[in-house]
């Protein structure tokens, strides 16, 4: 020890001091640097959005019952209202003149077997009284005096 002392000089003991005060000052920095540990399931309680909005499709009809012009607007006027894929455009008494020739059942076989561009019944679940009652809501726009058919009881 007495060895020691005589080599220990004021520069060893500020390089000392220094190394010990920057170790101290490291520990305690990481040490204030870290956070607690909180599970998953809090941290989404706290940042999880005020209000939702969800988007639902209306409730769909029964199948069977939706009327032509149901149908049409939501399925068949994709096409028949702009006259995409050389489609008839709804209203439009020339492009429909030809095609009312066929007469309703004509239109309906035509349709359910699919025309052209257009896929059977329009690429739709359509039962046999609904594709009708839509080609008669559009056919009766463009020219046609159809009779809606009735439902068999």
């Amino acid at each position: 020890m007495s060895q020691f002392l005589p080599q220990f000089n004021p520069i060893h003991a500020r390089l000392l001091c220094a190394a010990t005060a920057l170790t101290c000052s490291a520990t305690l920095a990481l040490a204030l640097g870290t956070k607690p540990v909180e599970d998953e399931e809090r941290i989404i309680d706290r940042i999880h959005p005020v209000a939702r909005v969800e988007m639902a499709a209306k409730p769909a009809a029964a199948a069977g019952a939706r009327s032509g012009e149901e149908i049409v607007k939501g399925i068949c006027g994709t096409c028949h209202q702009a006259g995409v894929a050389g489609a008839p455009k709804i209203g439009d008494k020339t492009a429909w003149a030809p095609r009312l020739g066929q007469g309703l059942d004509g239109l309906v076989k035509s349709a359910t077997a699919g025309k052209n561009a257009m896929p059977p019944k329009g690429g739709a679940d359509l039962t046999p009284a609904e594709l009708t009652r839509a080609i008669v809501f559009m056919t009766n726009k463009s020219g046609a005096s159809f009779k809606e058919p009735t439902e068999k009881k």
